[in-house]
């Protein structure tokens, strides 16, 4: 089994006291943009990949789904998200993302919430996705922008009064793993390039339909350092769609 910092006591109640833990897809910056990009779910199966509390298997039975399936490696995650479920035919189960194994044509949906970046290998993912996504059917992902990722301490550069000065940007063609600092904690996350997830896409069956560098919503600038996020990217969001 990959890492699993989420289930360390430690790190899961710090975790679980973010805006989005609390407050579910509302508290997530980038959910307005992530929303705009997903298909209709009236009817469809879903693949979660990374499911944590479930939220998106949630929002996708609200809209109409006819089932959703979870994954995670987090014992703890899927225990609050077994918790927040009430439809029956919602189904979560711990593994690995990078050894999904589902029968061919099981899903019209599969997406996934900045978990990729915890994955070594992003073209193994995509390997795995599309047989078991149907033809035509989306694949929908947000990861963590490169540009976040390259340099690993994921933390600003600060002057001599402690104010930001920039953002460092470093070893972005060196993919592999790097140590970042993630709420006050050291997480191991997998640095990959642009070209690796969109050529990933490309080689592996899918063809792109969206690519969006999402920006903090007016409704949230007001938090502390929401504006700082507009000086680099942070997240990245791609959508594609398995081709015949």
């Amino acid at each position: 089994m990959p890492e699993n910092k989420y289930d360390d006591p430690v790190f899961f109640k710090k975790y679980s006291q973010m805006d989005r833990s609390r407050q579910g897809l509302d508290g997530a910056g980038e959910w307005e943009t992530l929303k705009a990009l997903l298909p209709d779910f009236k009817g469809k199966r879903l693949l979660d990949l990374g499911c944590g509390y479930g939220w998106h298997c949630i929002y996708a039975m609200e809209q109409g789904a006819s089932s959703a399936t979870g994954i995670d490696i987090s014992e703890k995650m899927l225990a609050v998200a077994r918790e927040k479920t009430r439809w029956e035919n919602v189904t979560y189960a711990r593994m690995p993302i990078e050894a999904i194994e589902f029968a061919q044509n099981s899903f019209d949906i599969v997406l996934s919430s900045l978990a990729l970046h915890y994955v070594p290998s992003f073209d193994t993912v995509a390997k795995r996705v599309r047989p078991c996504l149907k033809q035509g059917g989306s694949f929908v992902f947000s990861v963590e922008h490169p540009i976040f990722t390259a340099e690993g301490s994921q933390d600003w550069v600060y002057d001599d009064r402690g104010q930001i000065a920039h953002f460092p940007v470093d070893n972005y063609f060196y993919e592999g793993e790097r140590r970042a600092n993630f709420l006050g904690e050291t997480v191991t996350k997998y640095h990959k390039t642009l070209t690796t997830y969109l050529d990933g896409l490309l080689n592996n069956g899918f063809e792109l339909t969206r690519i969006v560098e999402p920006k903090p919503p007016a409704s949230m600038m007001d938090r502390p350092g929401m504006k700082d996020e507009m000086r680099r990217p942070m997240m990245l969001i791609v959508s594609a769609r398995r081709r015949d």
